[in-house]
This record gives C-alpha cells, structure tokens and sequence, in this order.
C-alpha cells in the first residue's frame, strides 16, 4: 500500500477595513439591516460606472509589502463572469492575468520546524452579497449590503503538507493584516475567510493529484478539521480504486465531514476580461515608498524580538504577538517597570481570561499597563501575596485604579512581621497538636495542611515564603 502526502494551497479573502466599499462610497458597516447599504452601483443597475476607492489600493498594496510580494506598477481590473442570486451584475470585478502583487512568502513554524510558504498573488476584488435561506418559509432572501465591499484575496502556492501547516499558515498572515491595520481578522463574521485546495499523491510524486476545494471555512479549528477529514476521504477514495473528483465541497461541522457542492470550475469557465468601464490601475512610486516607510513591525520581527530582549519562551512570544494590541500593552507594561516574564505570567493567564470574559476591545480595559505593572512589582516585592493580587484583579480589571491604593484601604497588606507570624503559627500548632506528632513522626506532607490553616488565621495576608521558614523551625 503506497504512503500519500496531502498538497494543500489556501486562498484567503479579507474585507479590507474601509468605511466605503470598493467601487461605490455606501458604507461597509457590518450587521445593518438587510439591504441598507445598497446604491445602484453595487445593486448593479444598468448606466452606472465604478468608481475606485484609492484607500482600498493603499490596503492592498500594504499587505502585498508586508508579505514579500512584488508590488506591480501597473494591474488590471478585469470582470469574472458567472450567474448567481447574490451577484446582481452577472459578474464579479477582480483582477486576474495582471493582479496587484505578486511572488510573496510567509514563514510558519509548525513543531519547533521554519517552513516557508509561497505566495502566488494578491489581488484586489469586490464581494458579492449574501443569499439567506427560509426553510420554515421555503424561500431565499438576497442581501446586497455585502456587495462591494472591497476585498484582498490571498493565493498560496501549494506548499503546505498538513492541516497544522495550514493553520499555521493562515494564523500568521491573519496577525500580519490585523497588525497593518487593514482587516479585522473576525472570521464568524467572515472578513477572514478560507478556501482550502486539498489533494494527495504518493510519496515521491512530483504531479498533483486531483483537488477539491472547500469553500468558506469560518474558524481555524474548523480549517484544521476540514482539512483533515478531506485527506483521509481521499485516501479511502484511492485505495478502494475510486476516483476522485475535481468539485467544491462543504464542511459540515456538526458531522465532521465534507460534502459535494457542485462540479469545480476552472479559470477559463469564467471568461475574464479587463473590465471596460476601469482604466488600468497604475501606482505612483512616491507613494508606494511613503506606504512601505509606515509599515509597522510585523508579528515574526516583534515575536523575534520579544525573544531575544525579553527572554521570552517561543510560546509566549508567539501568544503575545497573535494580536497586536497585546502586544503593545505588554511593551508599555514592561516600560513602565513590569518585569517582562512576570508580566507575561499575569497577562496571558488572568488578564486574558477577564479580557475574554468582558468581550472588551484592549483599548477599553480600564486596567492600564502601568497599573498592572505596579501590582506585579507589589507581588513580587512582597507587599500582598499572589493570592491576594488574583482576588483584586477582576475589580482593577473591570475600573482600573492604583493597586497599591486599593490593597492598603482594604488592609489586604502582607503580613510580613516576624513575630506577628510566629504567634499565628503557635496558635495554630496548639490547636493542632495530633497533625503536630504525625508530621513529627514522618508524614511530611502535613506541612500543606499547617500553611493552609495560617494562611486562613491570617484571612490570605501571610507571606507564604516567610511562614515555609519558620513553620519549619518550628517543627
């Protein structure tokens, strides 16, 4: 029985963050009411021209910097036809033999290994709208408030072997277009969205095998499952002698499977051709220098050097950098005092989780990167204890305030007197005098229960490390 290796290429769509789509100025808002944002430019009525929205060219060419690609001086826009409910034209506007950006790469690293991912083209297009089924009233619904709304789509070169690449892969380009400032990244509402090309072929094979396409898949863990599930249909398909068939499919998450959706076309099918009513898109070279000058630093450059200044581990690097807002609170954290792996410790545990909890954006958490560094500093100083520094963090989270100021109005201060802590201590061996013998006699483990029972006499502000030394001489 031959081994087979899967062929993986991805093709990304990302709502560039615009406030007027792409050929018309209606605006790009998300979640208005069906069919509010519609002109007769994007509902496609005869007579009406396009007309370019320059910031979406300044997105696009962005994101072609920022992964590698060649930006190309000259593009074309051209019309790609084909008939369905939600495209009222009767063809879409793209790009298509003379796109906006191309040759690029993105570098992944999947189980400690680099690998490069090539990138074939970015180019720039319009969405379509959004059909919307009825099954109680058995009918569909159009809603063209999607219509127009400019888009970016990202073709990879088929150079992924595995659905963790794949995922890999579609995380650090999603961090790179949130990081520019141009995509939401926001995957359920599919400003981010993923066709996934899927196929296998015998180890040592240099020719493709057929593909097929997985259409629209809204999260990475879907991506991941899709993907899996698709290489072992079609290895079953090949060693029971079935063929495989070019056609897009749809991933069923509830069942974990894909599914036909129609037959695969190819580019031909669609007909392009430089769409008549747009000249030819052609870019002036001084602003292509002043869009490559304010490009921020990119998630792999900040990860590296998070790294290498921080003395970070590789996971954390990585978990800081994912979104770029996170990465900015916790450098300003650190500027402010805030020991960097401390800091990390207290940022991807209980902030994450209250950040999580709240759904707040990081630019409205009341909690500000000095304040946070300060209750580190008081952790680790000795001032509260760590416990005490988790019981308050939900309140300076959720309404902000000096640490320092809420601890000490509350008497949540450490205990850290001597002899404060010895009596406590005395109390509460008195109180105990069986466990006493037992520890005395070999059962070690009875230090847990006597650091419980202080810390409960002293309400949580005993200094843990303080008591461990003299419970010890004690017994």
């Amino acid at each position: 029985m031959p081994q087979y290796e899967a062929v993986i290429g991805l093709e990304v769509h990302a709502h560039l963050l615009t406030k007027s789509k792409i050929f018309c100025g209606c605006s790009t808002e998300f979640g208005q009411e069906p069919n509010e944002n519609v002109c007769p430019v994007c509902a496609g009525m005869p007579g009406v021209l396009p007309v370019l929205n320059a910031t979406a060219v300044e997105y696009a060419a962005k994101a072609g910097m920022a992964v590698e690609c060649v930006v190309n001086p000259v593009s074309v826009f051209a019309r790609k036809n084909y008939f369905y409910p939600d495209l009222p034209k009767g063809y879409q506007i793209s790009q298509y033999e003379e796109p906006l950006a191309e040759h690029g790469r993105i570098n992944i690293l999947v189980d400690g290994q680099a690998k490069t991912v090539g990138i074939t083209r970015i180019h720039m297009e319009e969405d379509a709208g959004k059909n919307i089924h009825s099954a109680t009233d058995n009918v569909s619904y159009v809603d063209l408030n999607r219509a127009c709304v400019p888009l970016i789509e990202i073709v990879s070169e088929p150079d992924m072997r595995s659905a963790e690449e794949a995922v890999a892969y579609l995380k650090e380009l999603r961090a790179i277009l949130v990081y520019l400032g141009i995509c939401d990244g926001n995957m359920e509402e599919g400003s981010f969205r993923c066709d996934a090309n899927v196929s296998i072929r015998p180890v040592g094979q240099k020719e493709f095998g057929t593909r097929t396409e997985i259409k629209n898949v809204n999260s990475f863990r879907h991506v991941r499952m899709a993907i899996e599930y698709e290489i072992e249909r079609q290895r079953g398909c090949l060693e029971d002698g079935e063929p495989i068939v070019q056609e897009t499919r749809l991933y069923n998450p509830d069942k974990n499977i894909t599914a036909s959706m129609r037959g695969k076309e190819e580019a031909h099918d669609y007909r392009y051709f430089p769409d008549p009513d747009l000249v030819a898109l052609t870019l002036d070279p001084v602003k292509m220098d002043e869009w490559r000058a304010c490009l921020p630093e990119l998630p792999r450059a900040k990860r590296e050097r998070f790294m290498s200044a921080f003395g970070l581990s590789e996971k954390d690097a990585d978990q800081l950098t994912t979104e770029r807002g996170v990465a900015e609170y916790f450098e300003a954290a650190v500027q402010a005092g805030g020991d960097p792996k401390k800091t990390t410790n207290w940022l991807l545990s209980e902030f994450m989780r209250e950040l999580a909890e709240s759904k707040l954006p990081i630019d409205q958490v009341a909690l500000t990167p000095t304040h946070l560094a300060k209750l580190v500093d008081l952790v680790e100083s000795g001032l509260i204890s760590g416990k005490i520094g988790k019981q308050i963090f939900p309140e300076l989270f959720a309404k902000g305030g000096d640490p320092e100021e809420l601890v000490r109005a509350r008497g949540l201060v450490q205990i850290s007197d001597t002899s404060a802590l010895e009596a406590a201590i005395d109390q509460v061996l008195a109180a105990n005098p069986a466990e006493v013998e037992a520890y005395k006699a070999g059962k070690t483990k009875l230090m847990g229960f006597f650091v419980g029972q202080i810390m409960k006499a002293t309400k949580g502000q005993a200094n843990p490390g303080l008591v461990g030394e003299l419970l010890a001489k004690k017994l």
